[in-house]
């Protein structure tokens, strides 16, 4: 697969975010797909596709445990664009016996439990949603945290075993919301009181000035442990 990679590497050279998703919707069809948590980067990538083409395939994951700004937020964009956002939720019998066993905010307890509550509301919806993908869309940026400081344009996802296409990975913050505004872009309400990046709700708070963007998220933990393995490499 690598020659593929270096080969798309060097297809979006110097390309702009949005010649770059024209290239790969274009290029795979509907073997590609735009993953979407619905924060603000997020919302820029559905604005650009929603321009391109809005029949794309775009999805999220409904934990079970996410905010009431995030449902009113898919409604929104919905409405805003026309376009149907496909919703994946977890298997609800896993998710029992995960609670049953471990009580309901199991992930407060250890790293293992909060790793076991993202695969199962998380990562096995998510496996379910790559099934016949070649191509996933990413709204990840460099300067988001210390563990995504290496992400590429376009890179290999060996643990999906897919092609991983990140077109704001260069972009900084102030670009992100430079774009927002311009465009009038929907975007979550918790940003706007102290959450730079929302997840679930118990595992997610607003952060104080000084902050790393991504500090809000499982904030009791080490910087380093900080993905539920979504983007883990």
């Amino acid at each position: 697969m690598q020659p593929q990679i270096e080969e798309l590497q060097n297809l979006v050279q110097n390309k702009t975010p949005q010649e770059v998703i024209k290239i790969f919707l274009e290029k795979f069809g509907d073997k590609i797909a735009f993953s979407s948590s619905l924060g603000a980067e997020d919302q820029v990538i559905i604005d650009m596709i929603s321009k391109i083409d809005k029949s794309a395939n775009i999805f999220t994951l409904d934990t079970g445990r996410v905010f009431p700004e995030t449902y009113d937020l898919i409604d929104r964009t919905t409405k805003r664009y026309k376009i149907s956002i496909k919703i994946y939720f977890p298997d609800y019998s896993q998710v029992e016996k995960m609670v049953q066993d471990k009580g309901i905010n199991l992930f407060f307890e250890s790293i293992e439990n909060r790793k076991q509550c993202c695969h199962i509301r998380k990562m096995e919806p998510l496996k379910r949603a790559f099934k016949s993908l070649d191509v996933w869309i990413c709204g990840l940026r460099r300067d988001q945290s210390i563990t995504r400081t290496d992400v590429q344009v376009v890179e290999w996802d060996e643990a999906n075993g897919l092609i991983k296409l990140n077109p704001i990975v260069d972009w900084t913050e102030d670009q992100v919301w430079d774009y927002i505004k311009t465009n009038k872009v929907p975007y979550n309400l918790l940003h706007d009181k102290g959450f730079p990046s929302v997840g679930c709700q118990p595992c997610t708070r607003a952060i104080v000035e000084g902050e790393d963007l991504r500090a809000g998220r499982w904030w009791w933990e080490n910087p380093e442990t900080k993905e539920c393995g979504l983007h883990a490499k």
